[in-house]
C-alpha cells in the first residue's frame, strides 16, 4: 500500500486522537465506492450520518474510520481516529496537505465549463508530466469536495487542480483561502445563480472572490468575452499577472476558428502568439473556449503550446456534459446527446446548438433551469427561438420549463410532465431510429434519472426485437 497518511499526519492534520495506529492510502466518505486502505471520514450529512456506515467501511477494507459520535456494531479494537467534528476535521486534513504540498495549483471557477475545462487542463497536464497530476475526481467543488480533494494530495504531486463551485455567497472565498492557487481560472460569468446572488455584478464579484487568494507570484485566467471583465481585472492582487483568453482581439490566447460538424470540433487558436491547430472529438464552439481557457492555463505555466493543444485531439465530451451514446431500438439506434449533469440559459444555448447539427429528427428533453429567481420565467421563455432553430420534437418537465413548452410552435410540441419520471416514458415512446435526441435540465430537475430510463428502455426494446 502507497502511504499518503502517516499515522501521524492524520492525527496532527485532523486534530483527533488515535484508538489504534494506522496510515492510510487515500480518503473516502462513502462506503461503497472506497478503496482498501482508504481512510473512511463519516460524515453527518442531511438525510443520513455516515457513522451509520463505518462498519462497513472496514469490512470493504479501509485502513480506519475518522469519527465524532459512536457507531454500532465495532469491534473493541476497531482503528479509529478520533475528532470532535468530522467536517471541520476533514479540512483540517485539506488544509494540512495543500501546507506541505510543493505541487502548482490551480484553482477553477466560472458559471459554466468549470469541470470540463479541468479535464482539459488534467489532460494536458498529464502528457507534460505523467503521473505527477492530481485533480478532483468529477464535480468536487464544494464545501466537501474542496477538502477531499486537497486531502488526497500526494506530498510529490507536479500539479493540482482543483474545481471550486458556490451555491451561496461567500463560498467561493472560504475554498479558495483553503487552495490558495498559484493559478486562478475563470471560465464565465453568466447568469447561474442569478437567484441567489441577485445579479450578474455579484456572480462576477463571487467568482472574482478566487482571485484573492492568488499566491504573490499568481496568475489570474480570466475570459476576454465576459462584460464585466474589467471588474474581474479590478479584484486582481497588485503584482499578479493577468492573462485573458476569447474570441476578441486583445486576448492572449484567442480563437481564430472553431468548426463543428455532427460529432467534433476543429479548433484554430492563437496563444500567446504562437498558432495552433487541434480537433476535439465532440461537437460545440463551448468546447472550444474551454478548450482555450485549458491553453491559457498552460501556457501562463510555461508549457510548449503547440505541444499543450496537441494534448486536447481527441478530448470528448464528459458524461452528463455532451456525452454522446448511442440507444439500441428494435429496429436500429438514436444518438443520445447526454447533458443531463446541470443546465444553465448559456449552457441550454450551446446544447442546442450541438443538437442542430445532428442528422435525422431532432428531439430536444429540457427540464428546469433552477436558482434563477424572479428571472427564471423570462429565462425559460427566451430559449423559444433557439429551440425553434435546433428541434423538430420538444419535452419538457417542470412548472417553469412549462412556459418555454407553451411558447414555442404546436408542430414542435411532444409533451410535458410535471417531472422527470413521469415524462420518460412519453420520450422513449416517442423515439424512432435516426433519432438525434438531447436531455438537458439543471441537477434538481433529475435529468439524469430521464436519462437511465431512456437507456434501460431502448435496451428492454432492441431485446423484444
Amino acid at each position: 500500500m502507497t502511504v499518503l497518511w502517516s499515522p501521524e499526519t492524520l492525527a496532527i492534520g485532523a486534530g483527533g486522537r488515535m484508538t489504534v495506529p494506522f496510515a492510510a492510502s487515500g480518503i473516502s466518505i462513502d462506503s461503497r465506492t472506497l478503496q482498501p486502505g482508504e481512510l473512511f471520514i463519516a460524515l453527518a450529512g442531511e438525510h443520513r450520518d455516515g457513522h451509520q456506515f463505518v462498519a462497513d467501511a472496514l469490512r470493504r477494507g479501509a485502513a480506519g474510520a475518522m469519527v465524532s459520535g459512536v457507531s454500532e456494531g465495532l469491534a473493541p479494537d476497531a482503528p479509529l481516529l478520533l475528532v470532535p467534528d468530522t467536517l471541520v476535521a476533514l479540512t483540517r486534513l485539506g488544509a494540512f496537505a495543500r501546507a506541505r504540498s510543493e505541487a502548482c495549483v490551480i484553482a477553477i471557477t466560472g458559471s459554466v465549463g468549470k469541470t470540463t475545462t479541468k479535464e482539459m487542463l488534467r489532460r494536458i497536464l498529464e502528457a507534460h508530466t505523467p503521473g505527477a497530476v492530481h485533480a478532483a475526481r468529477a464535480s468536487y467543488n464544494n464545501h466537501l469536495g474542496v477538502p477531499l480533494t486537497l486531502s488526497g494530495l500526494s506530498p510529490d504531486a507536479a500539479f493540482a487542480v482543483i474545481e471550486i463551485g458556490m451555491n451561496h455567497a461567500g463560498e467561493i472565498a472560504t475554498l479558495a483561502t483553503l487552495a490558495r492557487p498559484h493559478l486562478a481560472l475563470i471560465t464565465a460569468i453568466e447568469k447561474t445563480h442569478i437567484g441567489l446572488l441577485g445579479s450578474l455584478e455579484a456572480i462576477a464579484d463571487e467568482k472574482a472572490s478566487l482571485l484573492a487568494a492568488l499566491e504573490p507570484d499568481g496568475t489570474a485566467i480570466l475570459p476576454r468575452d465576459a462584460p464585466l471583465l474589467p471588474r474581474l481585472v479590478a479584484r486582481v492582487p497588485a503584482g499578479r499577472r493577468v492573462v485573458t483568453f476569447g474570441t476578441r482581439p486583445l486576448a492572449e490566447v484567442r480563437l481564430i476558428e472553431a468548426e463543428s460538424d455532427a460529432a467534433a470540433t476543429d479548433v484554430v487558436a492563437s496563444v500567446l502568439g504562437a498558432p495552433v491547430r487541434f480537433r476535439l472529438a465532440s461537437a460545440g464552439r463551448h468546447l472550444a473556449l474551454d478548450a482555450l481557457a485549458a491553453l491559457a492555463a498552460a501556457s501562463a505555466l510555461g508549457l510548449d503550446p503547440v505541444a499543450a493543444a496537441s494534448a486536447l485531439t481527441g478530448f470528448t465530451a464528459l458524461p452528463g456534459r455532451g456525452a454522446r451514446r448511442r440507444l439500441p431500438l428494435a429496429r436500429g439506434e438514436a444518438l443520445l446527446l447526454d447533458e443531463s449533469y446541470n443546465a444553465s440559459a448559456a449552457s441550454v444555448r450551446a446544447a442546442l446548438a450541438v443538437l442542430a447539427r445532428q442528422p435525422g429528427r431532432r428531439i430536444a428533453v429540457l427540464g428546469e433551469m433552477l436558482e434563477l429567481g424572479e428571472m427564471a420565467a423570462g429565462e425559460h421563455e427566451a430559449l423559444a427561438p433557439d429551440l425553434a432553430r435546433a428541434a423538430d420534437l420538444f419535452f419538457a418537465c417542470g412548472p417553469t420549463m412549462r412556459l418555454l413548452f407553451e411558447r414555442v410552435p404546436d408542430r414542435l410540441k411532444g409533451a410535458y410532465a410535471a417531472d422527470a419520471e413521469t415524462l420518460a416514458p412519453l420520450v422513449a415512446a416517442a423515439l424512432a431510429p435516426g433519432d438525434a435526441v438531447l436531455v438537458k435540465g439543471s441537477l434538481g430537475s433529475r435529468m439524469r434519472g430521464l436519462v437511465a430510463a431512456l437507456e434501460a428502455s431502448a435496451v428492454a426494446s432492441a431485446e423484444r426485437g
